[in-house]
């Protein structure tokens, strides 16, 4: 019958998609969370932890510009003021911007983005247990996107079974409840996998996450190492190396930003 064939396909495809969420999750309660202790993170290494290389560009620019080393203009360009870089990530940022000393920011970013810096910072982290490997990265917020259309084509494919006509030998009752174990599959699922690792991070492994939340405590109390110049707005920019340029308070850089590539923060 067609119910049957109906009901062994959203078997199928729960069966896999939890399997995949399952595997996921036991590959990243794996990782020691105990690393990271007993060091601080910089503000790169929060940066990277948060949002990525990009949000390691967009720090490295929103830090030179507040200290007038970088003018980032609302129409979008960056123009180098000091074109002595502090350090590698400052260093890869003019390197972006080229001899000319300005450019658009969009390209400057992605190149910043791209550069050995941060490749290095990023090694540096998943070696130290703290930044999940590029095959990894993912893995569980994809596994649970998936178990959710899972979800969906179960209760889609229950509905198309339930719109066949009815044989006193299989009332709909019966067929309803027959879809409704691999419904109740994918939906167990979706709840452990929030209870045990949610929130689910796309470059923090467990031990970085849990450095981020100390991190971000501290930067609330005042008490942030952040591993860059003493004249740096320490708070300020802890806030965007969690939350982004989102976290940008003046309405011109703000506006200098909103000209970048989108799809990234």
């Amino acid at each position: 019958m067609v119910w049957v064939f109906l009901l062994l396909l959203a078997w199928a495809v729960a069966g896999a998609a939890c399997t995949r969420l399952c595997l996921a999750a036991v590959r990243a309660a794996s990782v020691d969370e105990n690393a990271g202790r007993g060091r601080d993170l910089t503000l790169y290494e929060a940066a990277f932890l948060s949002g990525g290389p990009g949000r390691v560009a967009d720090l490295t620019m929103v830090s030179m510009a507040r200290e007038r080393r970088l003018l980032l203009a609302r129409t979008g360009w960056a123009t180098v003021v000091d074109p002595r870089g502090r350090d590698e990530m400052e260093r890869s940022v003019i390197g972006a911007i080229g001899p000319g000393g300005q450019s658009r920011i969009a390209p400057v970013r992605a190149a910043a983005a791209a550069a050995d810096a941060v490749g290095g910072l990023a090694e540096r982290l998943v070696g130290a247990g703290l930044a999940v490997t590029d095959g990894a990265r993912t893995t569980v917020a994809a596994g649970v996107r998936q178990v959710r259309a899972a979800a969906v084509v179960v209760l889609a494919l229950g509905v198309v079974a339930l719109l066949f006509p009815a044989t006193p030998d299989l009332p709909r009752d019966l067929v309803a409840l027959w879809f409704a174990l691999p419904l109740a599959l994918t939906l167990s699922c979706l709840a452990i996998a929030r209870a045990e690792v949610h929130p689910y991070s796309r470059w923090a492994s467990p031990a970085g996450q849990r450095m981020l939340g100390a991190l971000t405590r501290r930067a609330a109390n005042g008490g942030v190492n952040a591993g860059t110049s003493p004249g740096d707005d320490r708070t300020y920019l802890t806030s965007v190396a969690v939350r982004g340029i989102r976290a940008v308070g003046e309405p011109d850089l703000r506006a200098a930003f909103a000209h970048r590539q989108r799809g990234r923060d």
